[in-house]
């Protein structure tokens, strides 16, 4: 699925006027998105003016925010939608009937699959940004973001032709379908709104395990599994949005546009 690594935050307003990354209770950005400006009536009103806290109070509150934002950058990549592919053949090895393939040809395609949708797309815009045709590897910027969605949609379909192709079971190559119809849909939306590629990504990792729970002979702990990712999913979403990568809109329309994604286009045989 699509990759998102941008590095913007949102800005406020310090108390001199000037522009700030440090918060996203800003009084112009919100975790829903931007509010419209209000003018304050001049009635009198108490005296709300925040006071300043005591050195150790705010030392402390600082070490917090600094943890949360270093486990929030870790998660994001350690749950790049890059990976999400690789996750899920590994799950549909594990934990379902497929457990019965040697592992050596397991591993083999494992490998496959990783090169196909993470080494290959992370040299393309290594490629693009050596050419100038994007900014930043990081993708920051929402037009940036319309050949790498192509271009993953091209390896989700390449990787579903390579399982089909050694005779893998069509829900196999289904999952992957899946998720190139999510790139392909996610470029759409992001021609005018900034879509979180990292819940779609996930999200269809949901929706395979679901599937994988409802209609394979699936193994006992795949219901650990499905706890564990809807657990990782969760805290995914909150650090997109805590970092300021997305609002809380945009995350859970990333989760729709991915399980629905994946869950739906698994029924086609």
């Amino acid at each position: 699925m699509p990759i998102d690594t941008s590095t913007y935050y949102p800005e406020v307003e310090g108390p001199l006027g000037e522009k700030s990354k440090e918060s996203l209770n800003g009084i112009h950005d919100s975790l829903f998105g931007n509010k419209k400006n209000e003018k304050e009536d001049n009635c009198d009103k108490p005296d709300m003016t925040p006071q300043p806290s005591a050195p150790g109070n705010a030392e402390d509150e600082n070490i917090w925010e600094k943890a949360a934002e270093t486990f929030s950058h870790i998660i994001s990549w350690v749950l790049v939608p890059l990976l999400m592919p690789v996750f899920g053949i590994l799950f549909i090895f594990r934990l379902s009937i497929l457990d019965v393939i040697p592992a050596g040809m397991q591993t083999a395609v494992t490998f496959v699959i990783a090169g196909i949708n993470f080494f290959a797309p992370m040299l393309l815009i290594f490629l693009l940004k050596l050419f100038g045709i994007v900014q930043d590897v990081g993708l920051n910027s929402q037009k940036e973001r319309a050949i790498p969605y192509i271009i993953t949609a091209i390896c989700y379909g390449c990787s579903a032709w390579f399982v089909a192709a050694r005779g893998a079971p069509a829900w196999v190559a289904m999952f992957f379908c899946g998720g190139a119809l999510a790139s392909l849909i996610n470029l759409g939306i992001n021609f005018k709104w900034k879509i979180s590629a990292h819940a779609a990504a996930i999200a269809g990792l949901v929706a395979l395990l679901i599937r994988l729970q409802r209609d394979v002979a699936a193994e006992p702990q795949l219901f650990v599994w499905l706890l564990i990712t809807v657990g990782a999913a969760g805290l995914l979403g909150s650090a997109r949005v805590w970092l300021g990568r997305h609002t809380v809109w945009q995350v859970l329309a990333g989760y729709a546009v991915g399980f629905c994604s994946v869950f739906f286009m698994m029924y086609i045989r």
